[in-house]
């Protein structure tokens, strides 16, 4: 099969890649859209310690079933429509028990430790199986549109633990696609004010536009915490989510929490540079509650089904390309400059 093989840090090429064989206990499924995630980027310019090169990375999916091993029991058929779940648990430590799959210390995930979705077919494994790790497209939700499923559910796991209300004011550190994601994730939520702040200014005015009533700030020619304190009436804001890689973000979110804030941790920092210094007796007086986000498991990306079915969710408003497998390098390196909110790679038809 043709495969995009990563074979190292800003090494990767496309060419052939041995099909995979379906197990009894699995379920093979072609592959026909992953989109390029920025864990995707890192990965590709300087490694990842669970991708051991030569590697099939990729795991935002879609695609459907080819084949099902004579063992697996399912409601699954030839033909069905799908996209994978990322985190595959152990099944039976602590976590696993309690449905998050995605915080086992054993996950073993699609795209890292199993081989992902930029190539033209790929296996569901075993572990995947037992746990249900998929969810089956609808009728009206395209193979492209279900590209973004994975990253949708992401942003629904971090609001789960933010329980945003009408009338709240929402702050947004990044302007990704993740942080537009969160945007209107917090409208449905009924948010009053959604502000988005990011020093790549012209990039997030550019993406902004296809989005309604967001605020936006440009921490390089205005003060962020001043301009918030004006905007909520020197109130503060409920809700902060950091859907970036920034200490600063992660620090300046105090100076901007409202009583009985919440604040998601969404960006993780570099792990040779993640400590942070905060005054905790903002937490302790103002009864800010923080919260940490990795990942999501299924029933979040169920709901991003749902929503993108119920058209609460425009997912034409964050594909900004769709390129072949052969321009694979070529997107990633679009998604690092910025120029783009979101490539979808088209693996076959």
């Amino acid at each position: 099969m043709k495969a995009a093989i990563f074979n190292g840090p800003e090494k990767i090429s496309v060419g052939s890649w041995e099909s995979p064989f379906c197990a009894e206990d699995e379920i093979l499924m072609k592959v026909n859209y992953c989109a390029i995630c920025g864990t995707d980027v890192r990965t590709f310019f300087h490694g990842h310690k669970k991708v051991i090169p030569p590697a099939i990375i990729g795991h935002e999916i879609t695609g459907e079933i080819v084949e099902i091993g004579k063992n697996v029991n399912t409601n699954l058929k030839k033909g069905d429509r799908i996209t994978p779940v990322t985190s595959i648990g152990c099944g039976h430590c602590r976590a696993c028990e309690k449905g998050l799959y995605n915080l086992c210390p054993e996950t073993k995930a699609i795209g890292y430790y199993y081989s992902g979705g930029f190539a033209e077919f790929m296996i569901i494994p075993a572990p995947a199986i037992r746990q249900n790790a998929w969810v089956t497209l609808p009728e009206n939700v395209s193979l492209l549109e279900g590209a973004l499923i994975e990253p949708l559910s992401c942003a629904i796991n971090a609001q789960n633990y933010l329980n945003i209300q009408s009338g709240d004011t929402v702050v947004i550190y990044g302007g990704g696609p993740i942080g537009f994601m969160h945007a209107v994730l917090a409208r449905a939520s009924g948010a009053e004010k959604v502000i988005m702040v990011d020093p790549a200014f012209d990039r997030l005015k550019k993406f902004a536009n296809q989005f309604e009533d967001i605020i936006l700030i440009d921490p390089n020619t205005e003060n962020t915490v001043a301009r918030i304190k004006d905007i909520t009436k020197n109130y503060g804001a409920e809700v902060i989510i950091t859907a970036c890689p920034a200490k600063q973000a992660q620090v300046e979110a105090f100076s901007i929490a409202a009583p009985c804030s919440r604040i998601s941790f969404f960006g993780g920092l570099p792990k040779d540079d993640s400590m942070i210094t905060i005054d905790s007796n903002l937490i302790h007086y103002q009864e800010i509650s923080v919260f940490g986000a990795f990942a999501s498991n299924r029933k979040d990306y169920q709901k991003a089904v749902d929503l993108i079915s119920s058209r609460k969710i425009d997912p034409s408003k964050f594909i900004t390309e769709v390129i072949p497998l052969e321009d694979i390098e070529k997107g990633i390196r679009l998604v690092k400059n910025g120029s783009v909110l979101k490539v979808v790679v088209k693996i076959q038809e």
